[in-house]
Parts: structure tokens; sequence; C-alpha cells
């Protein structure tokens, strides 16, 4: 164990005239504090060292000292506080590990718009909401990513939506988002819609596939995956994906069959309450009316095309008559019987299909002139 803090120590950091020993004398007094090895009284010697220290213009003594100090708990606040807000090569360990520093300091260090810095504190082991609010709002690319790819950060939705707003499009900044362990369902929403804005532009321009062909193929993905996303879902994450969907014009029709015909019935039922502006007790009852009147009325009020209500008459009746059965394949039977339900009841009304594919079933649904009703 080194010797404790003398005298000498002490007249050595005030009459020594080469940096480099100042700054061995820093690290040794900083080192001792950091491993509680002084007593009261040293300690407090110690701090009035540190204070000198603050002043001394080489940068080198303040990086040792910054060096040693990072992680104390017992370094005086004004002691860390300083360090922070010195240049870079000081001021980044103390951002990155100082427990001493408050979420005050670190948002107004943060605003100051120093990069490194703001690097420096979304990469802490945890970062409060309020700091990582921060960080998003100062609008750095660099200190975002760093921010989102730190599990231990808290940001606030309201953030994260912030986020895709300002750098939605980045790749480094998708791929920290798509990483993230947890994020909440509307986020993760918006985000499969980014991720699939661009892989349309990547089919237009790598590929040279026909713009509609490209669109019809992002669509048919970004709806599977929103429907993944609401199943397991509770009831309010689920009201607040299909509100944020409708919202921005993307709660469609088809999204709405496929559901129904995946016997994603919360999603559908959760769909025309939003639809319809009532709540979603209402609509669930409307929907399931044995009389079939109830059903008939949400779905004219709701405004979706009279093209697909036989489908969707169709699909309820099938869910209601079956569900998984935990088999093997018990989707691919289930999707099976709801397709056969369906093109019969399209053959009544004189349409007939070549295909019982989901894709394709929707596909030419949408095609279809909008008389063809039930």
């Amino acid at each position: 164990m080194e010797n404790k803090l003398t005298k000498a120590d002490v007249q050595r950091l005030l009459d020594e005239p080469s940096p480099e020993g100042r700054a061995e004398a820093a690290a040794k007094v900083a080192g001792q504090f950091e491993r509680g090895e002084l007593t009261p009284s040293e300690r407090k010697l110690a701090e009035d060292i540190f204070r000198l220290m603050l002043r001394d213009a080489e940068v080198r003594v303040r990086e040792a000292l910054a060096s040693h100090l990072k992680e104390s708990p017992d370094v005086p606040h004004d002691v860390a506080l300083a360090l922070a807000r010195d240049v870079d090569t000081v001021a980044v360990p103390m951002l990155s590990s100082s427990v001493v520093l408050t979420d005050d300091d670190l948002i107004a260090i943060v605003r100051s718009q120093n990069v490194a810095k703001q690097i420096a504190v979304a990469g802490r082991h945890e970062v409060s909401a309020p700091v990582a609010e921060a960080v998003v709002a100062a609008g750095n690319e660099k200190a975002v990513v760093r921010l989102v790819s730190n599990e231990g950060a808290e940001i606030p939705e309201q953030s994260l939506q912030k986020v895709i707003d300002d750098f939605g499009t980045r790749q480094d900044v998708q791929g920290a988002l798509v990483r993230r362990s947890s994020l909440p369902i509307t986020v993760t929403e918006r985000l499969v819609t980014v991720v699939s804005e661009n892989l349309r532009r990547h089919l237009l321009t790598t590929h040279e596939l026909p713009r509609g062909l490209a669109a019809d193929l992002v669509l048919q993905a970004r709806e599977r995956a929103i429907l993944g996303l609401s199943s397991g879902s509770d009831e309010a994450d689920l009201e607040r994906l299909v509100r944020q969907l409708h919202d921005h014009g993307r709660l469609t029709a088809s999204i709405i069959l496929r559901a129904v015909c995946m016997g994603d019935l919360p999603f559908f039922e959760t769909a025309l309450s939003t639809l319809v502006n009532v709540p979603l007790v209402n609509a669930r009852i409307l929907v399931h009316d044995a009389g079939r009147m109830g059903f008939k009325a949400i779905y004219e009020k709701s405004g979706l095309p009279p093209t697909f209500y036989a489908a969707m008459r169709a699909a309820i009746d099938v869910a209601g008559e079956m569900q998984y059965d935990g088999e093997a394949g018990d989707r691919e039977r289930y999707i099976r019987r709801m397709m056969e339900r369906i093109l019969t009841q399209y053959g009544d009304l004189g349409v007939s299909f070549e295909g019982e594919d989901l894709e394709y079933l929707l596909s030419k649904l949408n095609q279809l002139p909008p008389t063809v009703h039930a």
C-alpha cells in the first residue's frame, strides 16, 4: 500500500514545477482518497488539494484527478461538477461514471451541446428519464444512438417517438432501436413502418420492381408485423396501437380483414371500436350479435368498403365455430377453413377466385367493384 498523504505531498503540489510531477502527486492523492485510505482530517486536506488542482493549467494534472475520482461516491460535489465541465479528456470519465453528479448537472451539461459530453452521459450505467429526454432533445445522432443502445437508459415513450421523427431513416438509429430489449408497442409499430419504407426504396432501386408491386410487398410485410405486435398485448396497449394506426392512416381495410382471417379478434374488435368511436365493450356486443344486425350496423358505420363485408361476416362466423387446437399446423388449418368459408360467400354473389392464399384473396378483394356486397 502506498504511503499516506503527507505534508511533503502537499508541498510538492504547491511547489512542483514539473507537470509530470504534479500529475503523479495528483494521482497519488486521488487514489488514496478513492480507496478510503485517509483519516477524516486527511480527507479534508485531500479535498482542499483537489480544489487546488482544479485550477492547474496543465490538463494532465486534471486528467489524473478525474481518472481516480470518477467512481468515488465521496468526492465533493463541487469537485465532481468542475471536472465534468472541464475539457473533454477530463470531463468524459466523470460524466460516464460519477454517481455524485445529479440529474440537473447532467441535463445542463447535455444542453451545452458538447457532443463528446452528450455521448458520455448517454452511455452511463443508468440514465434517468429526464436525462434521456434531454439527450434526445439535444438532437445529436451519435449521442442518440448511444442512448438507445444503452439498456440502462430509461427512455420515455415520447422521446422514443421523437427519435423516430428525427432519425427514423438512419440505419444506425434503426439498428439500435430494433436491438433494444423492450419498446412500447406504439414505437415498435412506427419502427416497422419506417423500416418498411426503406425496404420499399431498396426494392425499387436495387431490384427494379414495378412501384405498385414493391408497395404491395411492403404493405403485406408491414401488416403481418403489426398483427404480430398485437398478439399477446394487453387491452390498453392494443387500443393505443390501433389508435395510432388510425391517426396515421394505417388502419386499413386489409389489415382489419387480415386480423380477423388470422383469428385475431381482439384487434378486429378494437379496430371497429376505434373507427365507429364507441366503447370497446359495445363494439364486441355488436360484432358478436347472434342476430347479425349488430355486426351489419357497426360495419356500415365504420366506413369500411362494402366489398369486404361478406368476407368479414364469414370470418366472424368461422371464428365463433372454431379455435386454434394447439396441434402442429393449427394456424394453417384455421386460415384454410376461413378461406373456404369466405370463398363460398363470394361464390354465392357470383364472384369467383382462383386461389385460396390469403395474400391472393386480399388483393382480389381490393380489386372488386364497390357494388359487390352481401
